[in-house]
């Protein structure tokens, strides 16, 4: 019998999450529409741009107000880094303000594509576990990359499916799973994915999470599509874990053709 999606957990550095769906805090309409949706996901782990933060916003009016920390794990992360020491320090800030160890690395290599700059993301992640850091990368869909990541200590490896909110979905399959091959942590798609169909594809390929944000954010109901994606990424897990029936070129008859009556 095949497991159930909350008996088969996302391991990451030794911990069990049973959501594998990781999600944003960016560019919802209020803040709270961004807790109902969090809540809709089942989400257990939160990004938040460190630089973005208003560190003197208070009570309600701080976004921190409206994450449930009880129930997800925070995951700082270093958006608007453009160098590896943008982003190492970025990282050493989130710890001085008492955010996590568990950080999301983006380097970016430009602000019009917004594509990560590898070199720069290899460099960060070496230093940053070395200091303890729990490291979750933003990269390029290369699994040469991947595998870097993997060998400098990484928890995990997050190709992107697609440019940072674009919404094109996967756009290299094929690279995914040779990831997916190539390392031994999880594999989770980061970027790119527009609606419920791409994270479903996203997991039939294999992958073991998706981390996703304007998807869910700027949907015109983003606590609806909330539950979408949640179920989406359970639907594709499943399918993957069943196994889905070979490709043919031509058509096979679904019933016996054994004892036919004639």
């Amino acid at each position: 019998m095949s497991e159930a999606p909350s008996q088969d957990p996302l391991i990451i550095a030794g911990r069990a999450f049973h959501s594998r769906l990781l999600i944003g805090t960016g560019n919802y309409p209020s803040h709270e529409v961004m807790q109902a949706a969090h809540r809709a996901t089942g989400a257990e782990m939160v990004t938040v741009a460190v630089r973005r933060l208003d560190l003197k916003a208070q009570g309600e009016a701080s976004l921190m107000h409206w994450i449930d920390r009880d129930r997800m794990q925070l995951l700082p992360n270093t958006a608007l880094c453009y160098t590896a020491d943008d982003a190492i320090r970025t990282c050493r800030l989130a710890e001085e303000l008492g955010m996590s160890k568990w950080v999301k690395l983006e380097v970016l290599g430009d602000p019009k594509t917004l594509y990560p700059d590898v070199e720069e993301t290899v460099k960060a992640a070496k230093v940053l576990v070395k200091e303890g850091f729990t490291v979750l990368p933003y990269t390029s869909d290369d699994p040469i990359t991947a595998r870097k990541l993997e060998d400098a200590g990484c928890a995990a490896v997050m190709p992107l499916a697609a440019p940072i909110g674009s919404g094109l979905g996967v756009r290299n399959p094929h690279n995914i799973v040779l990831i997916r091959e190539a390392v031994k942590v999880p594999v989770i798609v980061d970027a790119g994915v527009g609606t419920a169909s791409d994270a479903a594809i996203v997991m039939e390929l294999g992958c073991d999470g998706v981390l996703m944000n304007t998807a869910v954010a700027g949907a015109r109901d983003p606590v609806r599509m909330a539950r979408a994606m949640k179920l989406a990424i359970e639907a594709g897990r499943e399918a993957f874990l069943a196994g889905r029936i070979p490709r043919k070129s031509y058509g096979a008859a679904s019933s016996p053709l054994e004892g036919l009556v004639t």
